[in-house]
């Protein structure tokens, strides 16, 4: 199983990381909103490794039959492996390269809450908030945990559902079945 996860939970953590470094030099363009969907697009693109890497084990490993609690292990552990190379990706980008996330990040919501004709009073909250926060996100523990949340539900949902597709049970041999010659 080891072999499976790290080969198709490499592969989707590259495509993760890639779409994470193609899309951050181009944030500014981009927008949160747009960039919000393209991350998750490719967060599913490269999960959709999740449902051929339980595949694989099932059919090269476990006989061509495998339960839904093995397969969904399987599945889980890829998002994980994938998950763990978003989150070291970022740790870089947002330490070493785009330092100043936290500040764009502040001044598009405050503009989207003026945008949404919020009071001077929850502007204030909204700032006063991603300040807060600005300073908990600095913690790279804090940090690596957030950015683990963002992919790792969406990976095992995927693995739920790949699970549900290709678990194949061992059926029971059946005593009354005619004998072949």
């Amino acid at each position: 199983m080891r072999k499976t996860v790290l080969i198709f939970g490499l592969i989707a953590g590259a495509i993760l990381s890639a779409a994470l470094l193609v899309t951050i030099p181009f944030h500014d363009r981009i927008g949160f909103d747009l960039g919000m969907v393209i991350g998750y697009a490719s967060m599913v693109a490269a999960f959709l490794l999740i449902f051929f890497g339980v595949r694989s084990y099932r059919d090269n490993v476990a006989g061509g039959r495998i339960g839904f609690g093995r397969a969904f292990s399987v599945g889980a552990l890829i998002a994980l492996v994938a998950s763990l190379c978003y989150v070291a990706t970022w740790q870089v980008l947002y330490f070493k390269i785009a330092p100043d996330f936290m500040d764009k990040l502040e001044a598009h919501m405050v503009a989207e809450a003026r945008r949404d004709g919020a009071s001077p009073e929850q502007i204030a909250k909204t700032e006063r908030e991603m300040r807060e926060f600005a300073v908990l996100y600095s913690n790279p523990a804090f940090n690596a945990a957030i950015t683990l949340i963002e992919p790792l539900p969406v990976g095992i949902v995927i693995s739920l559902v790949s699970a549900g597709v290709l678990s194949r049970r061992r059926r029971p041999l059946d005593d009354t079945a005619p004998a072949t010659a």
